[in-house]
């Protein structure tokens, strides 16, 4: 069982570690017919109410009626950005001297919010086979010991299609952790940012916490995931039909006031469209999605083949590498750690490489996450062209830079067999 407390992330000599880095963007234009959408809406002066017009929870409803999890209006609230909304829902169910618990690894900006708020944040491992989701036994284990303690777990983070691992958790293992969380008392907030990327859609199962537990799941989705670009922040959560539901609803829209998290108009605009999921929007994410799995898998070969573990990424931009087989290679290179491990790659690739640790795992272990998007070119012309050849990893910048990636790996294994050949 590992325990955060606040400021206990900052190493010496590392820098600050509590903020991670941003959501794995698409590394494309914006689509046009979203670009439409907000210059239309720019001349607005108007705010948007707390919580999200009447048209913009309509079409959450739709987007959730559509994926099996139907709701009212009255069940969702909107947000300028995911960080907003889970800062509101933490500060709602985890009162004074109530813990938070996260997988370990997880999603780099769901602790801090625990801890902006002085609440203890506990670390649960997760299974070999795909992060986001809790062991179920390791849960029971860290809720006995936390109580044991004198502590009081309450809420439980998770998510299904998983930041940083770029996993999908099966079925069986949610349904057991699902059960384990929800007998033990707790609230889930299944982050289901991820959801709409999953690379084989046809052989991946993904199923929501809220379609097991509807009464104990808030669902939360980053627009940034499939459906805007990173740099309009809007989310939207689902709370459960109940009373207790209507209760943590009408809290996290107090907070949400207290704090004046309000969507701005033209984002509202564009967030409303990208939710009802016209024929261009689904077009190109369907598109996206199949260039990064494209691109996921050639980065996953590359890594693996250089000697580092990875799990093969199942969904979003990006792939969650472990170089602990080259530990002695980069021991030898003065690199000891996830901090100084993510200083190496981002120098030696010419891009962001975040060390594990700003996901919660332990700043020893060699992990980093890796994004796809800034593989596919320098240029809005070398990207689109990505997205519209019908064999993107053969394009001359795309190849460029799985080369790049591949010999940066390829180097760190040379030179751990090097290091070995003397002996």
């Amino acid at each position: 069982m590992r325990r955060t407390h606040p400021g206990e992330e900052r190493g010496e000599d590392h820098g600050p570690v509590r903020y991670g880095p941003p959501l794995p963007g698409d590394g494309l234009p914006v689509l046009p017919e979203l670009s439409a959408v907000l210059t239309a809406a720019a001349g607005r002066a108007d705010a948007q109410p707390v919580g999200g017009a009447p048209a913009l929870l309509e079409a959450a409803c739709g987007y959730w009626t559509r994926r099996g999890l139907p709701c009212g209006p009255d069940q969702v609230a909107a947000g300028p950005g995911a960080p907003a909304l889970l800062l509101a829902l933490t500060a709602a169910l985890a009162g004074d001297g109530v813990d938070v618990l996260v997988p370990r690894p997880c999603a780099a900006w769901w602790a801090p919010y625990a801890r902006l708020l002085g609440r203890p944040v506990f670390h649960v491992p997760t299974p070999a086979e795909s992060g986001g989701v809790p062991d179920p036994y390791a849960l029971l284990e860290t809720v006995r010991r936390v109580r044991a303690e004198g502590g009081e777990p309450r809420l439980l983070v998770l998510s299904v299609a998983d930041d940083p691992t770029a996993t999908v958790a099966p079925p069986e293992l949610l349904h057991e952790t699902v059960e384990a969380a929800t007998a033990e008392g707790l609230h889930l907030v299944s982050d289901e940012t991820w959801r709409d990327t999953v690379h084989a859609p046809h052989e991946t199962v993904l199923v929501s916490p809220a379609e097991m537990r509807p009464d104990h799941v808030t669902v939360v989705t980053d627009l940034a995931g499939a459906l805007l670009p990173p740099g309009w922040p809007a989310a939207v959560a689902r709370f459960p039909a109940t009373g207790g539901g209507r209760r943590l609803h009408a809290r996290v829209l107090d907070i949400l006031t207290a704090l004046g998290a309000r969507i701005a108009a033209p984002v509202a605009a564009a967030a409303g469209y990208a939710l009802d999921e016209p024929a261009p929007l689904a077009e190109r994410r369907e598109a996206t999605v199949r260039l990064h799995a494209r691109v996921a898998a050639a980065a996953h070969a590359a890594v693996v083949a250089g000697g580092a573990l990875a799990r093969p990424p199942q969904a979003g931009r990006h792939l969650y590498a472990d170089l602990g087989p080259l530990r002695e290679l980069l021991a030898a290179q003065g690199v000891g750690d996830a901090q100084e491990l993510e200083d190496l790659l981002t120098t030696r690739l010419g891009m962001p490489a975040p060390g594990g640790h700003r996901f919660g795992d332990d700043l020893g272990a060699l992990r980093v996450r890796l994004a796809t998007g800034p593989l596919l070119g320098g240029t809005d012309e070398e990207r689109t062209e990505c997205l519209t050849s019908p064999a993107p990893l053969e394009l001359p910048h795309v190849q460029r830079a799985l080369i790049s990636l591949r010999s940066a790996f390829d180097d760190l294994r040379d030179d751990a067999q090097r290091w070995e050949s003397p002996r």
